[in-house]
């Protein structure tokens, strides 16, 4: 009776119920510690920004949204290196391209060559030597211009000489231009009025000598009945011969412009009709009135002619291009 007194609960006092899963009958279980403050009565803590209600951070381009870099040509998209070609393809291909050329231009002769080393070739030359010379005429003395030539004087030991041969009213205009430095050096006027004879043929020459020369000349004669003094004929430089001799310039052939300049024969008609036109108005006292055209030999007297075969052969006579020096 005193345990079941013992048992009942005094008045104030709360039953105190048994913890949660121990069963009724457990009596030998200690007494529970006293309650703690319920997870309901505590202050929660501040809540932290939820992953959802944080700001995202900003997005990283990943492999799908990266611009995919240019796609580089595999062994199958590069275009493949052309073939190389054997010497005898790519001359068989040039060939073929370039048409055949035909005639004596089609590969440059050494003929050539010598002749691109002429001055009076090199672009406006020409023009401006004959603008130079036109200045050197008198028209109280010479009269009218009627052409301009391109000739090659021969002296009487052979020696070519390149010059510019003016014919006017009343004078023939023989000068000694220099085309390196665009100056006339020598005028030699000759007057129409006093010319007698013109010859032109094939060149002759003593007997005995070791010179000869090819191709056909032109002579002019103004003083038939004077000869040439034995001083004369073995001075080099001597100039009081009474005729003076003209044959063809060696850049003939280059082009219609010279051909036209350097025609020889041509050269002989127009000179012809100007001294029969000047005998006429200005007839000269003691000469006959005309002139007398033959067509002969024309004789130099010259023998052994070292000097004129060296000049000649390396046209020392010409204004040329000679290696870093010129003439």
């Amino acid at each position: 009776m005193a345990a079941a007194e013992d048992k009942t609960p005094q008045p104030g006092q709360e039953e105190q119920q048994p913890p949660l899963g121990s069963s009724a009958g457990n009596t030998g279980d200690p007494q529970p510690p006293p309650p703690t403050e319920d997870r309901e009565d505590t202050e929660p803590p501040p809540p932290t920004e939820d992953r959802e209600d944080t700001e995202p951070p900003p997005p990283t381009e990943g492999p799908e949204d990266t611009e995919p870099p240019p796609p580089t040509e595999g062994p199958e998209d590069t275009e493949p290196p052309p073939p190389t070609e054997g010497p005898e393809a790519r001359a068989a291909k040039v060939g073929a391209a370039s048409p055949p050329r035909s005639g004596p231009c089609s590969e440059p002769s050494l003929q050539h060559f010598k002749m691109t080393r002429f001055f009076v070739l090199r672009p406006g030359t020409l023009e401006q030597a004959i603008k130079d010379v036109k200045a050197l005429v008198e028209e109280e003395v010479d009269g009218s211009l009627h052409s301009v030539w391109l000739m090659a004087e021969l002296d009487h030991w052979n020696n070519e000489k390149e010059r510019l041969v003016l014919i006017t009213d009343n004078s023939l205009l023989v000068i000694k231009y220099n085309f390196v430095m665009f100056n006339s050096e020598q005028i030699q006027r000759i007057p129409l009025n006093v010319v007698d004879r013109i010859s032109h043929g094939p060149f002759s020459f003593p007997k005995h000598s070791l010179l000869q020369r090819e191709g056909d000349g032109l002579r002019l004669f103004w003083d038939r009945l004077r000869e040439p003094s034995f001083t004369s004929r073995w001075n080099p430089f001597a100039i009081d011969f009474p005729f003076i001799t003209f044959i063809n310039h060696p850049v003939r052939n280059v082009s219609d412009t010279f051909a036209a300049m350097c025609h020889i024969e041509n050269f002989q008609e127009r000179l012809k009709e100007a001294a029969q036109k000047a005998h006429a108005m200005k007839p000269f006292p003691g000469k006959a009135n005309g002139v007398l055209v033959l067509k002969q030999q024309i004789h130099t007297d010259a023998y052994v002619g070292l000097m004129s075969f060296l000049g000649n052969q390396n046209k020392l006579g010409y204004c040329m291009a000679r290696g870093n020096l010129g003439f």
